[in-house]
C-alpha cells in the first residue's frame, strides 16, 4: 500500500511502502553516502568556512532533495555529483542569506580561541586564512575551494559549476589576488 506525504516546505515527498521500497531507500541514500559524503561534506565545509556543523546539516539536505528524485538519478552516475554540488551551493546561499535576514547568534568564542600549545601558530594561521576568506566573495570561495583544496582540474572545476574553462581561469587569478590582499591587510605576507 503506497501513500504519499508531504515536506513541510509543501514539496511532494516520496510515496512511502513497507519492505522493499524502505531498503531500495536505505540503498540509495548509503550509495549517495559512500560515493558523494566526503567531497560534499568538504564543498560545504569550505564555502561555509570551516563551520562543520552546518556543513553537515546541509549535505544531509542535499542528500535528502536527491531522494527525493531517486527515481531519475543514479549515485553511481559521474552526473549526479555536480548536481549535488549545485543543491549544496544553493543550500548554502540560501542559508547565509537566512542568517543575514536575523539577529547573529552569541557564542561563546573564548573557548574557540584557545588552542593547544603545540597548535598555536598552526591556528594562527588558520584562523587568518578563513578570516580572509571570509572577506572575499562566495563565488570565489567556492572557486579556490574547488582549484587549491579539492585539487580539481580547470577543466573538472568548469564542469562541476557549470561554467566556461576560461572563465574558471580568469575568477581563479582574481580570487587569488583577492587573497593575497586580504591576507596583507592583514599583516599576513604570504
Amino acid at each position: 500500500m503506497r501513500h504519499s506525504t508531504g515536506t513541510k516546505d509543501g514539496a511532494p515527498d516520496r510515496p512511502v511502502a513497507a519492505g522493499r521500497d524502505r531498503d531500495r531507500d536505505e540503498a540509495f541514500i548509503r550509495a549517495v553516502y559512500d560515493k558523494h559524503g566526503i567531497v560534499l561534506l568538504r564543498v560545504a565545509t569550505g564555502l561555509l568556512r570551516g563551520d562543520t556543523h552546518r556543513a553537515q546539516d546541509l549535505v544531509q539536505e542535499a542528500v535528502l532533495r536527491a531522494w527525493r528524485h531517486a527515481d531519475i538519478l543514479d549515485p553511481e552516475a559521474e552526473g549526479i555529483r555536480p548536481w549535488l554540488v549545485t543543491v549544496l551551493r544553493n543550500l548554502v546561499i540560501d542559508s547565509l542569506r537566512a542568517r543575514q535576514a536575523r539577529p547573529p547568534e552569541t557564542v561563546d568564542t573564548v573557548l574557540d580561541e584557545m588552542p593547544g600549545p603545540e597548535h598555536v601558530e598552526r591556528y594562527l594561521t588558520g584562523k587568518v586564512v578563513r578570516e580572509a576568506l571570509g572577506d572575499l566573495s562566495l563565488q570565489h570561495r567556492e572557486l579556490l575551494l574547488h582549484i587549491q583544496y579539492l585539487d580539481l582540474s580547470v577543466a573538472q572545476t568548469a564542469h562541476a559549476l557549470g561554467i566556461p574553462s576560461g572563465t574558471v581561469k580568469s575568477r581563479t587569478h582574481l580570487a587569488l589576488k583577492a587573497l593575497r590582499q586580504a591576507l596583507l591587510k592583514r599583516g599576513y605576507t604570504p
